[in-house]
């Protein structure tokens, strides 16, 4: 008998709205093609209109009647997640808010207001958009994560990267503020008294076009580790139990039950004793209030 969850465990979603950050490719596609032929309303929220008409249009083939709606926003600009949050708040409610968009080890690269792209994509803009439409969002929060957390570390003393730049530990130092963020997120929606909570996930190690980043060779041997690692639609299956899973709860970590957590069905996954620090949490909380100008209220 199997255990865990895959897309074939998803229920009937009709009525539901959800929005999918980074929704026209690799698991953020998958996530919608999923979950838009379980009758929800899909929002692709994306930096580009053409990539993400492509993208309703491959769904559209697999799904002819899907729900499907667009919303431009760039996470590397607070300013246009102000904008797209705007747009977003004033529509209709959002049952579930999906936190896919990510940037990989690029080379160095800062954000339109001067930070090193991946802890201004994977977590400021992510915070920012979150802390902006949160009262919108009806049911859950879905942030994600990943594996590389285990080896991250904390420290602002230089945000734009102007004295080194190592892609990895940015990387590793994004991801473990996702999901300080996703554990202080939740307390707080709850000591608020909300219903809506939040739930982290990770995709194990996926072949997306994530890895594009890469290093030649290791892009190279990439298609050759195949079968020990996650396809896209396979890597999609702890966002989807994280957004419509029935036994879900706040404060949750989904991932790959496999070896290392790199691959296979979703369940339960591990967060490090420092991703789950509070005092931490809360350090990292007051610092991007201030460096995204964006106070979630809780």
């Amino acid at each position: 008998m199997r255990s865990g969850f895959t897309a074939d465990d998803v229920g009937a979603q009709t009525g539901r709205r959800f929005l999918v950050t980074g929704a026209n490719a690799g698991i953020g596609f998958e996530v919608s093609k999923v979950l838009a032929a379980r009758g929800g309303h899909v929002v692709l929220a994306c930096r580009d209109a053409d990539k993400a008409g492509a993208a309703m249009n491959r769904i559209r083939v697999d799904v002819p009647n899907a729900e499907l709606s667009f919303q431009p926003i760039d996470l590397a600009d607070i300013d246009q997640v102000r904008d797209a949050a705007k747009a977003i708040s004033s529509g209709p409610r959002i049952d579930v808010l999906v936190n896919n968009a990510g940037v990989m080890i690029p080379p160095k690269t800062l954000t339109k207001q001067g930070y090193e792209l991946q802890f201004g994509v994977n977590h400021l803009g992510t915070f920012a958009l979150t802390g902006l439409i949160h009262p919108h969002v009806d049911d859950r929060i879905v942030i994600t994560g990943s594996i590389a957390h285990k080896n991250g570390a904390m420290d602002y003393s230089d945000l734009s990267a102007s004295r080194s730049y190592h892609n990895w530990a940015r990387y590793q130092m994004s991801k473990l503020a996702n999901l300080l963020h996703m554990f202080e997120l939740d307390r707080r929606l709850s000591a608020a008294g909300r219903a809506t909570q939040a739930i982290g996930c990770h995709p194990g190690v996926a072949l997306t076009e994530l890895t594009r980043h890469l290093p030649l060779p290791l892009r190279t041997m990439t298609p050759l580790a195949g079968p020990f690692f996650n396809s896209a639609a396979q890597g999609s299956w702890p966002t989807l139990q994280a957004a419509t899973g029935a036994r879900v709860q706040g404060g949750d970590y989904l991932g790959p039950q496999g070896l290392g957590e790199i691959s296979g069905r979703s369940g339960p996954a591990r967060a490090t004793r420092t991703a789950r620090d509070p005092k931490l949490a809360r350090e990292l909380w007051m610092r991007s209030i201030d460096l995204t100008g964006v106070d979630p209220g809780l």
